[in-house]
């Protein structure tokens, strides 16, 4: 459980072996760590507290640079010994090791050895003792603490990959849904034209050299990710112009939006689609024709697209209200989730009314 412990989170500012064996985190919790020991020691050492707490101090030291060592080498272990086993093996030797050499080391010339000493003796035993209690369990505790913020640093990557891959996917998709778009559209205003030609009508000369300017303008627009209400209007305004040359009796259209909504962002083509929705499927198929009323109002921090129109309406329009309806819905979905809705109903006495709820977020 505990082999990944030992690992080190890699990051782009990850500390140099020198700080990361002897970080100030770990310096600290050796001095607390003296500090008690001191604390247990000092009533039954001679030398009070100048002898203890230095000595403890040393100890400590060595065996944090004992368990750095070891987190980082040897590079490559057998596979029988997990590194977590070594580093407390080590830890735990070097507590007596340490102690011997620092007892070796500050005896002065002459002395007897420690051991024949018996107060120095009782201080090296009592030292040792309690370092070999306390630095194996430390080991264990800082290795559990690396295993956790492991976990959590892998946690984080994983969640920060799954969101850079469901954005990708969502872009993905949506950019799929507008290059859909684009052919729907193209198709729908170029059997418009055709229709005119067909028909040998005068105005289907004047209509085609409109449309081929309309799509000028409208078509490198598809490629956007978001737009705002002030292009989308200007494209509405140019394509019921274009409809208008082509049934000037048949079709009449006002737009009224409130002061401030032009700044709203929107998918591209979003209230296009209503309004060729309306033409196509309500206008267009009734013998009498009919009105459409774009209207744009904010309230509360919401925009509110109407699309109504006095056409054929739901219950009589012929081949229902094609894939256009159905995209814009997918495409809403992608760009807002749960925060855009949009709503068909029926018009008193005939007719269908488009109502598209959006949140009037200003394109940055």
């Amino acid at each position: 459980m505990i082999a990944y412990a030992s690992r080190n989170v890699v990051s782009p500012r990850q500390p140099s072996a020198l700080a990361r064996i002897v970080g100030w985190r770990r310096v600290r919790f050796v001095l607390g760590a003296a500090l008690g020991a001191w604390l247990l020691l000092s009533p039954e050492w001679r030398s009070g507290l100048t002898s203890v707490l230095p000595r403890a101090i040393a100890v400590g030291l060595v065996a944090m640079i004992a368990f750095g060592v070891t987190e980082q080498w040897p590079r490559r272990l057998p596979r029988w010994l997990a590194r977590w086993v070594l580093q407390v093996i080590v830890t735990a030797l070097a507590v007596p090791l340490g102690s011997l050499a620092m007892y070796l080391g500050f005896m002065a010339l002459g002395d007897p050895p420690f051991w024949q000493d018996q107060a120095r003796f009782e201080g090296f035993f009592y030292l040792t003792f309690l370092g070999v209690l306390i630095a194996p369990w430390a080991a264990l505790a800082a290795l559990v603490r690396q295993r956790e913020a492991f976990a959590r640093h892998q946690a984080l990557e994983f969640d920060l990959e799954r969101s850079e891959l469901e954005r990708q996917a969502l872009e993905a998709r949506l950019q799929l849904l507008q290059a859909q778009v684009a052919p729907h559209f193209l198709f729908n205003s170029l059997a418009n034209v055709q229709a005119l030609v067909d028909a040998g009508s005068p105005k289907a000369a004047p209509v085609l050299r409109s449309l081929t300017t309309y799509l000028r303008a409208a078509v490198p627009r598809l490629d956007d990710a978001h737009t705002t209400l002030a292009d989308e209007l200007e494209l509405v305004r140019a394509y019921l112009e274009l409809m208008h040359l082509r049934m000037p009796d048949r079709l009449a259209f006002a737009l009224r939006v409130d002061d401030g909504a032009g700044g709203v962002r929107c998918p591209p083509i979003t209230v296009l689609t209503l309004v060729e929705n309306a033409v196509r499927h309500g206008i267009d198929p009734s013998e009498d024709g009919g009105r459409i009323d774009l209207d744009v109002a904010l309230r509360d921090g919401r925009c509110i697209v109407r699309v109504a129109d006095t056409g054929l309406g739901l219950s009589t329009s012929t081949g229902g209200h094609g894939t256009g309806l159905a995209t814009l819905r997918a495409r809403l979905a992608l760009s807002y989730g749960d925060d855009a809705h949009l709503r068909l109903s029926e018009v008193a006495p005939h007719g269908v009314c488009a109502e598209l709820d959006l949140p009037a977020k200003d394109a940055a």
